[in-house]
Order: structure tokens, then C-alpha cells, then sequence
């Protein structure tokens, strides 16, 4: 920022700090001014959405600064600078600078006008404890009516889990956030009290959430495999804001190789929902899991309507200029000569290729008594229906995407739910 702008600033501040500041930045020379001196949370995002400032000046403890609120100044286009107590750690909810009370005033007024992330003298953000690389983020998606998003990530969450080898960590960790229809906790015979994503976003929601937090929240529910149930009742959708997601997606990638998120259908944003556009919407949580994934698959049915959606979901996900980099999967599900005609693999593939562009695509054969089965009894197709030819093909997507060799993942091992309860891995305690 160019030293002969004038910096307008918006403070939420209280008592001699707020005398003491808003002084220092009103001083002649200092490029900055105080455009307004805030009451509350409401009146500084308010007056940020009406475009009356560039920079935020808070004080965490006047307010419940928490991540969302920080990502509504900044989609207002705001800087935000905190102001700490001296040796204070900064809450982790996205600033853009912080300061001390005990600064001198020209570090204030420079940590205003920069808006840097990197400032001497608070205490260091808490961050997770690194491991071994990183995780990889799975978003199962796919169109509306799309059958076996669910079933897919349920048992891509089991197949990936089993092949983990990290003893620091798990191999895998499934999230439901459909907001629409949840149904993992259901495919897995979990109860519904206490969603585990709701939990997770809460305290990331607080700048506090770590491996350790984020692991407490989850359900054992496999070899390698620990899950966070989504919201029982689609009005809680509120409570999966897209800024606290983005936070669990990053934390979860130190907690598990592969985290698996089951996506709703939907990925719109609705600019006239409301009469506040930076608001949560219903289709935040999908869009937060589709920017973070690593890997996009794809899900869409085998018959006529099913194939249509999907060839215009692969042309949606484009437009939408999310998962830009994303692996792209396509995969088609309960694929059968009644729906596709004598040949259903190959006359899926073509229809896919010729009008969808895609050459590519993993064909999951329909067969239904082994997912009854298995739904009946709450467990993976691993555990119900071990043989079964579509738990095949979902083996070799899951060696696929996790570079091993095809037979790794194999028959069924021990330590599944019903056999008691694993350890956390030492790292995430």
C-alpha cells in the first residue's frame, strides 16, 4: 500500500486502549484515520459491509472474534489487525496482523497500514504438531439423485483406512457434510446425538481447534478409520459455516492420510438469499470441501436421467472454477444392463466420453443385496460383504487413488468396530 494513502480504519476497542489507538492513528503523518470507532461486533461488520473502512483494529477481548466473523471482513473487502495483551497468544482466526498493547505507536500504526501477517512480539499462533506429510483431501460429490454418494464414501473411507500404514496417524477419516440428507451415522449404526462435524466447526469456528480437539470428536469405526457424523436435522445447516470447514479440512490432514468428506448435492451460492449475502449458506459446506480437495470423485447413476446429470455435473464443476486443481474421478454407480442396455459399462463410458469429455470412468456394478446387507448391519462392505463385486471395484478405486499395490487392502482385518474401540494414534494426543 502506497504511503500516500490515506488508511481508513475501523477499531473495536474499549477503555484507554481505544483512547490510546484511535490518537495514534489520528495523529498528522501517520496515513491512517479513524473512520469510525465501533460499539460492537454487529456495528463494525455492519460498517464494514457499507465500505466505510480498510482496515479492522480489534480487540479480541471486547468481542467474540471467531473465524467466521473475521472471513465476513475480509470477503468486505477489510484487513483485520488484532491487538494483544503482552505475550498473548493470537487466536487462530485468520488476521491479518497482530500487535501489543506495550508497541510502540509507529509499529501500531505500520502493522495498520501493511496489514502483514508477521509482526514481532505476540506469541506464536497454535498450530497442530506437524506429521509426516500431509493428508489428502476426497470430496464425494455428485448431481441430485446421484445414488451411493454415501455408500461410496462410507466404503472408500473403510478401504483407505485399512491401507494406512502411519502408525502416527489414521489411515482415513470420513466426514459427513451433506446438509441436506446426511446419512453416514445411519450407514454405520452411529448415534445421532452430538454430530461430530457440528463439533469440530464449533471450535475451529473459536481459532482453537487442534489435531488433539479434532480427534476427540470423532467415532472409531474401523481399522485406520475414525468419522464425524453430520447434523441429524437438515435445519442445523447454520451451523456448518464454509470459513470453519476450511479450518477442519486443514486440521484433519495432520489427524489422517486420506479424509474423506461426503458432499450434498448442492454448489450454489445464492446472492439475493437474504438481506445479508456474506451470510452462511446451505451449500458452504460442499464448496468448502470441494476448494480444499485434493481429489474430486464424481458420482452419478447408470440409467438415462442419471447419465444426463452427470454429463451436465462435470460441466457444472468447471463453471464453477472450484477444485481447479484438483483430480478429477469420475464414477458411475449401480451400473446394469436393465438401465443401460447389453453392454452397460461400454455404453456408459461412451455416452461419457463422447458428450462429457471424460475417458476415464470407474463403473461400480449394481448390487444391491450386498449393500442391504451391509446397511442392515450398520458396517462396511468390507466387514458385511467382503466378497461382494462391488466392494471389488471399490478396492481397486481405493488402491488407485492411495498408490498401492492392487491386493493390498485384501480381505477383512481385525479391529473393526464391533471388536472394540482403538487407540488414538500417539500423534494426535
Amino acid at each position: 500500500m502506497s504511503t500516500s494513502q490515506q488508511v481508513e480504519v475501523l477499531t473495536l476497542l474499549s477503555g484507554a486502549d481505544d483512547v490510546r489507538c484511535v490518537g495514534a492513528l489520528s495523529a498528522p503523518g501517520a496515513g491512517t484515520s479513524v473512520a469510525r470507532r465501533c460499539g460492537d461486533l454487529v456495528e463494525l461488520l455492519a460498517s464494514a459491509t457499507a465500505g466505510l473502512g480498510q482496515v479492522a483494529l480489534v480487540d479480541p477481548e471486547t468481542c467474540t472474534l471467531d473465524v467466521v466473523a473475521v472471513d465476513r471482513l475480509h470477503r468486505a473487502g477489510m484487513r483485520v489487525v488484532l491487538l494483544l495483551g503482552t505475550g498473548d497468544a493470537a487466536p487462530a482466526v485468520g488476521a491479518d496482523a497482530v500487535v501489543e498493547r506495550s508497541d510502540p505507536d509507529r509499529v501500531l500504526v505500520s502493522a495498520v497500514r501493511a496489514g502483514t501477517a508477521t509482526l514481532p512480539g505476540p506469541a506464536p499462533v497454535r498450530e497442530p504438531r506437524p506429521v509426516q506429510g500431509r493428508g489428502k483431501v476426497l470430496a464425494v460429490w455428485g448431481p441430485t439423485g446421484a445414488p451411493g454418494r454415501t455408500t461410496l464414501a462410507v466404503n472408500l473411507a473403510a478401504e483407505l483406512g485399512a491401507l494406512g500404514t502411519d502408525p502416527s496417524r489414521y489411515g482415513a477419516l470420513l466426514a459427513d457434510a451433506d446438509t441436506y440428507g446426511g446419512a453416514v451415522a445411519q450407514h454405520l449404526g452411529l448415534l445421532e446425538e452430538g454430530p461430530g462435524l457440528v463439533a469440530a466447526a464449533r471450535v475451529a469456528n473459536q481459532g482453537v481447534l487442534t489435531v488433539e480437539a479434532l480427534a476427540g470428536v470423532g467415532a472409531l469405526v474401523g481399522p485406520g478409520t475414525v468419522v464425524l457424523t453430520g447434523i441429524a436435522t437438515p435445519s442445523r445447516w447454520t451451523e456448518l459455516s464454509g470459513p470453519a470447514l476450511d479450518t477442519v479440512w486443514e486440521v484433519a490432514r495432520g489427524l489422517a492420510a486420506w479424509v474423506v468428506v461426503d458432499c450434498g448435492f448442492g454448489i450454489e451460492r445464492d446472492v439475493l438469499a437474504g438481506f445479508d449475502p456474506l451470510a452462511t449458506q446451505r451449500d458452504d459446506a460442499t464448496l468448502s470441501a470441494l476448494r480444499a480437495a485434493d481429489v474430486v470423485l464424481v458420482v452419478g447413476g447408470a440409467d438415462a436421467v442419471g447419465v444426463r446429470r452427470l454429463v451436465r455435473a462435470v460441466g457444472d464443476l468447471d463453471d464453477l472454477g472450484v477444485a481447479v486443481g484438483a483430480q478429477r474421478v469420475v464414477a458411475v454407480n449401480r451400473v446394469r444392463a436393465s438401465a443401460a442396455g447389453p453392454r452397460p459399462a461400454q455404453a456408459v463410458r461412451e455416452v461419457l466420453a463422447r458428450f462429457a469429455g471424460v475417458q476415464d470412468v470407474r463403473v461400480l456394478p449394481d448390487d444391491p443385496v450386498a449393500c442391504d446387507r451391509a446397511l442392515l448391519a450398520g458396517l462396511a462392505l468390507r466387514d458385511a460383504s467382503p466378497g461382494s463385486a462391488v466392494r471389488a471395484e471399490i478396492v481397486r478405486l481405493a488402491e488407485s487413488l492411495h498408490g498401492a499395490p492392487a491386493g493390498r487392502a485384501g480381505r477383512v482385518r481385525g479391529g473393526s468396530r464391533r471388536g472394540g474401540a482403538r487407540r488414538v494414534p500417539e500423534q494426535a494426543h
